[in-house]
């Protein structure tokens, strides 16, 4: 294609929609007030937007929020008007809608960008210490809102009860509980310890958790920034069920 044709054919796409899709790794959020997102997603904006780094308060939990949010312990929050276009690392991004009372728990390194109208805290998954997983510190967001979490390659979401791989696993319902369990059969067959002998359970029903397939390190281990996104629209995380 000549050079007006590949302008016009990768130009953004305007829907009015606050969070869509410019590609399957490309977030496009049309901004009017604030959003939070990933601190170092940012990969271009226009309008008149301005950026701050939100670092976690003081004390214990302060500690823990910087654990989750990787890159320097920080969040990012944009406040303005205009476009904003994140990505991260050239993961796939994923839009979720919550309605008001749903919740859902991310793998805080996994976490692209939320509605300011999301409420999030940081919780200690104590009952997992000891595992690799970089679900130790997780965000509990709750609706209404839009969020935004980042996949390695197509998810699947798995009904409970399961038991996952720690590194793969993303996210999952606020209405279950992970427990570590070791699986020592496994790390006498493998001859060595593996991510395999780590496992999630999640034994509650009526549950769901979302898995991706790769084995990602743990947010303290990554240096993440990024790059991420799709065209297309939110949907309510019963319609990503």
């Amino acid at each position: 294609m000549n050079l007006d044709e590949f302008v016009e054919s990768h130009e953004p796409q305007e829907t009015g929609k606050t969070f869509e899709l410019e590609s399957s790794k490309m977030l496009d959020i049309s901004l009017d007030g604030h959003i939070m997102s990933k601190a170092g997603s940012m990969i271009g904006y226009t309008g008149d937007i301005a950026f701050e780094r939100k670092s976690a308060g003081g004390g214990l939990k302060g500690m823990l929020k910087k654990r989750v949010t990787g890159e320097g312990g920080v969040m990012m929050r944009a406040s303005g008007t205009g476009h904003l276009y994140l990505a991260d690392a050239g993961k796939e991004v994923q839009i979720l809608e919550l309605d008001a009372g749903d919740e859902i728990s991310v793998n805080g390194n996994d976490i692209l960008a939320f509605e300011d109208s999301v409420g999030w805290d940081i919780k200690m998954m104590s009952s997992i210490a000891g595992t690799s997983s970089g679900g130790l510190f997780n965000v509990f967001l709750s609706g209404p809102g839009h969020i935004a979490i980042t996949t390695h390659g197509e998810p699947l979401v798995v009904p409970t009860p399961v038991r996952t791989d720690p590194n793969a696993t993303v996210a999952w319902s606020a209405n279950v509980s992970p427990n570590a369990k070791h699986d020592l059969n496994i790390k006498s067959f493998l001859g060595r310890s593996s991510g395999e002998t780590f496992q999630l359970e999640f034994a509650g029903q009526d549950g769901f958790v979302i898995v991706q397939p790769y084995e990602e390190v743990n947010p303290d281990q990554s240096g993440g920034s990024g790059e991420s996104a799709s065209t297309g629209e939110g949907v309510s995380v019963s319609d990503f069920l």
